[in-house]
């Protein structure tokens, strides 16, 4: 789609308040607004920024008629409150289209077709992880009605987004996503988010199976847990929030979310995005070494029975040798990392080692004060300022009471904008980069060789299976995994 107006003939909002000349006045420019991303280490929600996306009016009916009666795979749950999670492997499938849906959505349950076996008043419905570039891939257009553009991402739009569509009572089980992090625009109907930050990861229980790449899921049902088994939960610090149409929910990296939608219909538009930091490549390392670990174990298990433990999203090959290129690959880009990385390091330092020179500043007294505690006041100072920056168009997600709502109430009354941060210790953390020391010449060609020569050896030799056992095997890993095996053992006596 040529560059111009964002809004086509059919889609165009209607002029209103904060409109200058047609144009929408945003409450963070993307610079600002991307800045925020990747500093708070809380969720929240920004107000405001997509009032004039085309995407604002994809209704499940408008999406209807611009798919033209194109099948999608549907998720079936049922509506009951069970204390185990409903994992995607445990639910039905139905292949059918959005006005099929939407027909039995309206409880006109059919006596024929792909709806037939599923009483609208027992199950629900979700389309859910529905990527764009496979479901538009003829209308390729509609990418531009996404607009992540505004939140600091150049050129991200509806071509790396995916699209949920659900019923009442649809919802994702709780997990949390191993690297990047998540921003999710909500469209139609409403949605209920429950938040844990990643320090409570004990009290949620982690699991691999079902297996999903880059998913670490709960085995607790948040909403209705059982205490006796799972003990620990009840230490689990719960943030809930009910998104409204409009609005853009910000999570950061490894927050565990269970999503459910409270309205007849919901539509939501999702985007992960994906961090050029030491942690996600780290992350992706120790993917790698879960895949080759839970499909060796699995398959030798039972090789004909991959359902049972693989969810239906996972449609990447599973055998041995693509596993081990999956973990080649990925120790191939943490060590690319490292070379880029120490590169642009040296050469920071070289120009502000330069600049501070050209000032007059003395480099010893600056050194001092690092170590000195410069670097925790600079902190201190940005917390505040990240802090103040909440108000009606950024929402904090604050934490909840224990007692869960009722199914149909909404968390917050109106849109959520008259709400803020209670308690400053969850209000406003933040990221805290590298802090850069000055260096001698000499001190900078020992770090570029350093850069050079570690990344020789993993491009020119692979990882072998006996490379992974070696490190898997160590006595210091089985014996911890023999505690925990034996931790979780004791939850059933």
């Amino acid at each position: 789609m040529a560059a111009g107006p964002r809004a086509t003939a059919d889609t165009a909002p209607a002029a209103g308040a904060g409109e200058v000349e047609g144009e929408h006045i945003k409450p963070f420019t993307p610079e600002k607004a991307k800045e925020i991303i990747m500093s708070l280490q809380q969720p929240a929600i920004f107000c405001n920024m997509a009032v004039d996306w085309p995407a604002q009016h994809w209704t499940a009916e408008h999406l209807s008629e611009v798919l033209h009666g194109k099948q999608i795979r549907f998720r079936m749950g049922m509506k009951r409150t069970d204390t185990v999670p409903q994992f995607e492997t445990t639910c039905g499938y139905v292949e059918a289209t959005l006005e099929e849906f939407l027909t039995w959505n309206c409880d006109q349950s059919p006596l024929s077709g792909p709806f037939r076996d599923y009483d609208h008043s027992k199950f629900w419905a979700y389309a859910d992880y529905k990527y764009f570039v496979s479901l538009f891939d003829d209308k390729t257009d509609i990418f531009e009605g996404v607009i992540w553009s505004d939140f600091g991402f150049p050129g991200r739009n509806g071509r790396e987004s995916t699209l949920w569509i659900g019923s009442m009572g649809a919802h994702t089980p709780c997990h949390l996503d191993s690297y990047g992090c998540n921003l999710v625009f909500q469209v139609q109907g409403r949605k209920r988010w429950h938040l844990f930050p990643p320090e409570d990861t004990p009290f949620l229980y982690p699991t691999r199976i079902p297996y999903e790449e880059s998913s670490v899921f709960s085995k607790i049902n948040v909403v209705n847990p059982d205490l006796k088994r799972f003990p620990r939960f009840c230490k689990a610090r719960r943030h809930m929030v009910t998104l409204n149409p409009g609005q853009v929910l910000f999570v950061p990296r490894h927050w565990w979310h269970y999503v459910e939608s409270i309205d007849p219909v919901t539509v939501s538009i999702n985007s992960w995005i994906e961090l050029t930091q030491e942690e996600d490549h780290q992350a992706r390392v120790e993917e790698a070494i879960t895949r080759i670990l839970v499909c060796a174990l699995k398959t030798a298990e039972d090789p004909y029975n991959t359902r049972a433990w693989l969810n239906p999203t996972e449609v990447e090959e599973t055998s041995h040798e693509v596993n081990c290129r999956y973990l080649n690959r990925a120790v191939s880009a943490l060590f690319d990392y490292y070379r880029t990385s120490k590169v642009v390091e040296v050469q920071a330092m070289r120009t502000n080692r330069e600049h501070m020179k050209k000032e007059g500043l003395n480099v010893h007294n600056h050194m001092e004060m690092e170590q000195t505690g410069g670097q925790d006041l600079s902190l201190g100072v940005v917390k505040q300022e990240a802090a103040g920056l909440f108000g009606p168009d950024l929402v904090p997600v604050i934490l909840t009471s224990e007692e869960l709502p009722s199914k149909t109430g909404s968390i917050f009354e109106g849109d959520g904008k008259d709400f803020v941060g209670e308690d400053g210790e969850h209000s406003g953390k933040l990221h805290c980069t590298k802090r850069q020391r000055m260096m001698s010449k000499s001190e900078d060609a020992i770090v570029e060789q350093n850069a050079s020569n570690s990344n020789m050896a993993p491009s020119q030799t692979l990882i072998s299976t006996d490379d992974l056992l070696d490190c898997l095997l160590n006595p210091q890993v089985t014996r911890i995994v023999a505690q925990l095996l034996i931790q979780g053992r004791s939850l059933w006596f």
